[in-house]
């Protein structure tokens, strides 16, 4: 499929001077014969106890490799016009790459194709925390130090060193970067896009189309900070289409830079941007999240609300139909439970979303079918999608595996978790009981340290009851003692971050913090904000208020509101006046 198809009618296709001689075209195979309907995929369970391995198996590429190979993966990353090449992190931190070689994007320092993995030694002993890759290829890598590498293809500078020679081997790239510490990265087609500790936004590489968010359409041979719109804003995400560009803030506004012949700007028009234009559209939102696609958006809001724009000749939008929208549409509806992630990358036409119920959704380009709307699959992991749905079959992240060939100690210790065959102590809680081992809650929590080596009738004890908290709540401290997970809904969640409050347990008043997070809406956020402020919870204070402030007027009509004691009401709207809340 060509690039032109996915203009609007009327519009010409503007190739920026690109030529098959030259680049490889950033285009997906033709498409496979469109199958037959797909199963109906298995019941899902109501609660998954143990968390889903992903098995690379799933992408061709590493059925290259041995089981003794497999298994040393940590990290790992399929990329590629047609996923013919792969770079993957071992449990030691060590970088191998296998595949084509096209553009020398394997950096092995040769322009040779191999199907036995080679070693990177220029980056050995570095922990890679981002990566990204884009059409040619070429290759963006983070290191938990902050730096950033690069190589492969060079033909508009998209590796930032003033240059236009294929990279052959990793560069360390670092032109206006002195002292700055990056933290994540992002590819285009052709160019490149890095995001510092302090939110600050540099661009790079090809600039057809103004995706380098300069003001102009020069080619930028080196990173430039991306300024406009985004002086003095502090940016936390970005993502790349093929030629355009986006940036997610603090305060969840989205600004979107470059090629927009589809909308995939979301600004209402298709006309290009050459320096960032804010989506107007989500005005009131609050975005975490943006994923790109060849040539569509997605975001995903603060509420778990999902938004698509941009092209859909693929279905890829999930509104049910094939036209392309210049603005922001809320899709997946009518879905129960809140969306957590989304997923989408500029080589394919695919996207994904997971809920919170852990159920995965596939729509789009799907081995050669178009899905115009979100389906269920059988999946538990939004990675799945793309390994076996997506043309061609990349990675849309740097993907991070388990592997469940034998129980580790951790493994073990979840297995026995509430085992009565093992177990020397039962708690019981309203009227049920919990089965633990005494060794377990000694070696994890000071608190039953001091219960069962101390004089403590309950040391003699073989139940104990429990009857200042629920069930749920306690249950989940034991099991979390046993896992270091935590599985409740924000409800509970409150009564465990009680629990770990008395009890000192600052790791899991964090977890807690995050699950209340992650689960947070108009009609339950204030009373998440009193709770917060309740169990001395700064940050998640901080949070729940922000949200509250976001959403203030859908807040001051729920019952929680106005049920609110009078001190913590007077001092809300004290706060949120000091920060302008009120001021239309």
């Amino acid at each position: 499929m060509s690039q032109a198809s996915l203009l609007p009618e009327g519009r010409s296709r503007d190739t920026g001077g690109l030529t098959t001689s030259n680049l490889p075209p950033p285009v997906p195979p033709a498409p496979i014969p469109t199958p037959g309907p797909c199963p109906t995929p298995p019941p899902r369970r109501s609660r998954v106890r143990y968390p889903a391995m992903v098995d690379v198996g799933k992408w061709p590429l590493f059925t290259l490799l041995g089981a003794s190979e497999v298994a040393s993966i940590r990290q790992a990353c399929v990329f590629g016009t047609s996923a013919n090449e792969a770079i993957y992190i071992t449990h030691d931190d060590e970088i191998f790459v296998f595949g084509l070689n096209c553009s020398n994007c394997l950096g092995t320092g040769d322009s040779q194709s191999t199907i036995v993995p080679k070693k990177l030694d220029f980056l050995r002993g570095k922990k890679v925390v981002s990566l990204s890759y884009g059409s040619g290829p070429h290759v963006l890598l983070v290191t938990d130090e902050g730096e950033l590498f690069a190589w492969g293809h060079n033909g508009y500078s998209q590796l930032g060193n003033g240059t236009t020679n294929q990279g052959v081997a990793p560069i360390l790239v670092s032109t206006n970067l002195q002292n700055k510490k990056i933290r994540e990265v992002a590819c285009g087609s052709h160019h490149s896009m890095a995001l510092t500790q302090d939110g600050e936004v540099f661009a790079w590489g090809y600039n057809n189309c103004g995706q380098v968010g300069s003001g102009s359409t020069a080619n930028q041979p080196t990173p430039r900070r991306v300024t406009n719109c985004l002086q003095g804003k502090v940016v936390t995400g970005i993502t790349c289409g093929q030629t355009s560009s986006m940036a997610v803030l603090d305060n969840g506004e989205v600004f979107g830079w470059g090629y927009n012949g589809n909308g995939q700007l979301g600004v209402g028009n298709n006309g290009n941007q050459l320096t960032p234009c804010r989506l107007a559209t989500l005005q009131g939102r609050c975005v975490l999240q943006i994923a790109s696609g060849y040539a569509h958006t997605l975001a995903l809001t603060d509420e778990g609300l999902l938004f698509a724009w941009g092209a859909n000749t693929y279905g890829q939008l999930g509104t049910g139909n094939k036209s392309n929208q210049l603005s922001p549409v809320q899709i997946m509806t009518e879905k129960e439970s809140r969306i957590v992630e989304i997923a989408a990358c500029h080589s394919t036409h695919t996207s994904a979303s997971k809920t919170q119920s852990g159920q995965v959704y596939m729509w789009g380009q799907c081995r050669g079918q178009s899905v115009v709307l979100p389906f269920l699959t059988h999946f538990s992991s939004t990675d799945d999608v793309f390994g076996c749905f997506a043309t061609p079959s990349v990675m849309w992240r740097l993907l991070s595996m388990e592997h469940d060939d034998f129980l580790t100690v951790a493994q073990s210790l979840r297995k026995e978790f509430d085992s009565p065959e093992t177990a020397d102590l039962k708690f019981c809680v309203d009227g049920k009981y919990i089965h633990v081992h005494k060794a377990v809650l000694k070696i994890r929590c000071e608190h039953f340290r001091s219960m069962f080596q101390s004089h403590w009738t309950e040391d003699m004890k073989e139940v104990i009851e429990i009857d200042q908290f629920s069930y749920p709540v306690y249950r989940s401290f034991l099991e979390f003692l046993y896992t270091d997970n935590v599985d409740l809904p924000p409800e509970d969640a409150i009564g465990l971050l009680d629990l770990a409050t008395s009890y000192c347990e600052n790791r899991l008043k964090r977890l807690c913090q995050h699950i209340i997070k992650r689960g947070i809406t108009v009609e339950n956020a204030f009373s998440l904000l009193s709770a917060a402020v309740r169990y001395d919870a700064e940050d998640l204070e901080e949070f729940c208020f922000k949200f509250c402030v976001n959403h203030l007027t859908a807040v001051t009509q729920t019952t929680a509101f106005w049920q609110v004691d009078g001190n913590m009401l007077k001092e809300f709207i004290c706060r949120a006046s000091r920060c302008g809340a009120f001021k239309n």
